[in-house]
């Protein structure tokens, strides 16, 4: 089953037959293979011959042989249709060792459309930004919204969407899962995957064991502030013996896999970035059921991962608001305008409420102001918006 992402096609969309590759990132299997089978499809029904597509996922051993670039360079080439237009899709690039050499020769033809994916960020450093630079264009893919979820479910009402959402996540793949052992199987193996493939290969002298409880202590404190000093106290003090150097490598090389986000904070007051003390959020809450397992979970900080991910999602620059020593939960960024949200499981208590809103009103500037909460409703108190997290995902 391919779940419609309609955002995602638009944008194909609109760069299809631009002379730009067109790169694909996210982590694994949240959906970008899917969606290039989704583009093929549209492009077929606009009359495109299948002929002019070619579509090789290197993750099938059926392309094993097309790992040297050299190779995959002439393999593609003898392909190609003169005077027609060639779509040429590569999936999980970053399994052919040298590949931006084929992709350059591939792009300086005129009659070639080039879609890459890759479920790691050092794919697009060193080289192959040297070499193509100027010549692509990255597009995040991320696993499911809850928009996206939702239109998948049409037989179910949102509250019922929303409640199973908090717990699968957004992984596609997970929709067709009939039991709750199943998916926490699948999403274990899309962790493993990803921190074997993408975290430990990369490492020398690799710790699996203290990569897993790093990822573990990142999904169960996600939307605290941390540090590398701090986070290798706390597993030092559980067993697991390290040091801030060799926690902050391994920081980076989850963020490279796309596994979690870093977010920084910013002095709203002093309008500066603070590079210490960020925080962590992983790229989709079902991580929780894999890492963390059946510890109770924090319901808050859950809620605030979905918020996060989302913003990430409608490309917002996001950071953690610093104001007279409160807090704004985030502080976004787009096209020059800024925007401040604060998100809370409910404020029908008083004192909740008043503290939510308390940073809020101490910023003086006229940027919408949002509290996102699971409380039914939308309300407004001095330019204060109170907005249900529902309404909001689906962008109402």
């Amino acid at each position: 089953m391919l779940v419609p992402r309609p955002t995602y096609l638009q944008k194909l969309e609109k760069l299809a037959n631009k002379q730009i590759i067109k790169v694909l990132t996210g982590v694994r299997r949240c959906g970008k293979s899917s969606l290039l089978q989704l583009f093929q499809q549209q492009l077929l029904a606009d009359g495109v011959q299948p002929e002019q597509i070619q579509a090789i996922n290197f993750e099938d051993l059926a392309f094993s042989k097309l790992t040297d670039y050299q190779e995959l360079y002439r393999y593609l080439s003898q392909r190609l249709l003169p005077d027609q237009m060639n779509y040429i899709f590569l999936d999980e690039i970053q399994n052919v060792p040298n590949f931006e050499k084929a992709v350059d020769s591939l792009f300086i033809k005129s009659n070639v459309d080039l879609y890459i994916t890759g479920s790691n960020a050092f794919m697009l450093s060193g080289e192959l930004a040297t070499l193509l630079s100027g010549r692509y264009i990255e597009i995040p893919v991320y696993p499911l919204s809850f928009k996206e979820f939702a239109q998948a479910k049409p037989d179910q009402s949102l509250q019922e969407s929303y409640q199973q959402y908090l717990l699968r996540g957004g992984f596609p793949f997970a929709l067709q899962l009939p039991d709750d052992e199943s998916f926490r199987d699948y999403i274990d193996g899309v962790v493993n995957t990803v921190l074997v493939k993408d975290v430990l290969a990369r490492k020398d002298k690799s710790d699996s064991t203290l990569v897993r409880r790093l990822a573990a202590f990142l999904t169960y404190t996600a939307g605290s502030l941390t540090s590398p000093k701090k986070i290798a106290g706390t597993l030092t003090s559980m067993g697991e013996k390290t040091t801030p150097n060799t926690v902050a490598s391994y920081l980076e090389l989850l963020e490279n896999a796309f596994l979690f986000y870093r977010c920084d904070r910013f002095d709203i007051g002093g309008k500066k970035y603070l590079s210490i003390n960020p925080k962590y959020y992983p790229v989709d809450i079902s991580l929780r059921r894999a890492l963390v397992g059946q510890k109770r979970p924090n319901k808050g900080s859950r809620l605030e991962t979905i918020v996060y991910q989302e913003l990430r999602r409608r490309g917002y620059e996001i950071y953690v608001g610093v104001m007279q020593q409160t807090e704004v939960d985030f502080v976004v960024v787009k096209d020059g305008r800024r925007e401040y949200y604060q998100v809370s499981l409910s404020l029908d208590d008083e004192q909740t409420y008043q503290r939510e809103v308390r940073s809020l009103r101490l910023i003086d500037d006229n940027y919408p102001k949002i509290i996102l909460t699971e409380d039914p409703g939308h309300f407004d108190d001095q330019g204060i918006s109170q907005v249900n997290i529902i309404d909001w995902l689906m962008g109402e």
